[in-house]
């Protein structure tokens, strides 16, 4: 999920062709028959399935080490799959896409072959899948796989241009590697130019999240610059950010986490939320931020277990004499919030009520903050962005890529896998599953 670092300044110039009919001669014999941009998830699968066909792999990728965001993912431990895949698991502006690959590369062949490595994994809540020990486990299995199928991975390697060939036979790309990567270099050249052919080209480079990783939108220009267009891109499985008086009083209950159910008028996730110093966090509000949008509210269910008007109408009849904080911390047994967090809630929802006895405040006062405690509003000002998601919502759109194989139906011998794709899986796995089976349908093909 590595991606070609660019700049504003240095975008590449991909050339299609259109610019080089006629100017570029297509090589006699390709150096390698797939090229595959990006060493992340889903460009090292479809490296070693195509690999296993026999095919002369190279996979290039800018970063100075493969399979970066797998090694961080899951706490350093990868969650690489999850016991319950789904196409209702993925969002994208055509739910359908995702079906076809998900159908023929099940994560019980993932897992078949994580057991096949003898890598220790354990279940998690939701059928979640992470390793015992190490991230890196899921990584050298990859990397042993590549090896054994005489796949090449070649790193901190940038891409100058890619040129279609005018017979549409395949690609060549001018890259920039450092020279002492290369043999026979001068010992005091720093990089050194390098022109690389294939009749298959594969983009795996993932999305814009975590840019501390490598992560840049380089998939993005090359899809638009063979005609495909983006879906707008936002920061997927990340935490809500706010800046009024809502945002202090999270702050102050920083580290606090209990289960709730959040939704909004898409989706509802029953999970635990967590209070930081800049927001709202956890799985509760990472799987809510994939079907958010600025300037909605989301609402949170405190006592998913109660209907809270019916109980403060209850306590009323029962304990007349007590206070609301008295009895949502004395009479509401397991489901007590604590008290921390029940005290800040009372400073934003019943400050008015707060010394009035159950006996002396109306029914429909009560009613109603029973409403507000089953679904507080919140309208977050923002997220975390890029910096801390874990996806990137949007991508490459999929009505001009083949669902089968992945390739593009715009640019023979032009596929796109994984990330940079406009799919996006929830929390717990789906996404590494999209690259498992995105990456397996189109190495077997390419």
């Amino acid at each position: 999920m590595q991606q070609q670092h660019t700049s504003s300044n240095t975008s590449p110039k991909i050339d299609t062709v259109q610019n080089h009919a006629g100017s570029t001669n297509a090589p006699s014999t390709f150096a390698y028959d797939v090229i595959i941009i990006g060493a992340g998830a889903s460009g090292l699968f479809c490296a070693l399935t195509a690999g296993k066909r026999g095919r002369r792999v190279l996979v290039v990728d800018h970063a100075n080490k493969a399979g970066k965001k797998i090694l961080m993912s899951g706490g350093g431990r990868c969650n690489f799959t999850n016991y319950d895949i789904e196409p209702k698991h993925y969002l994208s502006s055509n739910p359908h896409f995702c079906k076809s690959a998900l159908s023929r590369y099940l994560n019980w062949d993932f897992i078949g072959m994580v057991s096949q490595y003898q890598i220790p994994y354990h279940e998690r809540e939701h059928g979640q899948l992470f390793c015992d020990t190490s991230a890196n486990d899921i990584l050298q299995m990859l990397l042993t796989e590549c090896r054994a199928n005489q796949v090449t991975i070649q790193l901190k390697t940038a891409i100058q241009q890619i040129q279609a060939l005018p017979d549409n036979t395949g690609f060549v790309l001018t890259v920039n590697q450092p020279a002492s990567q290369q043999p026979n270099q001068p010992a005091n050249q720093k990089s050194s130019e390098q022109t690389l052919t294939c009749h298959s080209l594969v983009v795996a480079t993932g999305g814009l999240s975590i840019p501390t990783m490598g992560a840049t939108g380089f998939g993005y220009q090359v899809a638009q610059q063979f005609g495909h267009t983006i879906v707008p891109t936002s920061a997927g499985l990340v935490p809500f950010t706010f800046t009024d008086k809502i945002g202090d009083a999270i702050k102050s209950l920083s580290g606090v986490s209990f289960e709730v159910i959040a939704f909004n008028e898409r989706i509802s996730f029953r999970l635990p939320v967590l209070f930081t110093h800049r927001g709202l966090s956890g799985p509760a509000m990472l799987q809510l931020s994939n079907y958010w949008h600025v300037g909605e509210p989301i609402f949170i269910n405190l006592f998913p277990s109660l209907d809270m008007a019916a109980f403060l109408a209850e306590q009323k009849k029962q304990h007349p004499k007590q206070l609301i904080r008295t009895v949502l911390n004395d009479q509401i047994g397991a489901a007590a919030l604590p008290k921390k967090v029940m005290a800040t809630l009372q400073n934003l929802l019943w400050q008015d009520m707060a010394e009035t006895e159950l006996a002396n405040i109306k029914d429909e006062k009560l009613a109603q903050l029973g409403e507000q405690l089953n679904a507080w509003r919140l309208t977050p000002s923002g997220t975390e962005g890029y910096r801390t998601a874990e996806v990137t919502r949007g991508g490459v759109a999929t009505d001009k890529v083949s669902s089968k194989t992945m390739q593009s139906q715009l640019q023979p011998n032009l596929y796109f896998i994984g990330e940079v794709l406009d799919v996006t899986g929830w929390l717990g796995g789906y996404n590494f599953q999209w690259a498992w089976a995105s990456g397996f349908v189109a190495g077997e093909v390419v």
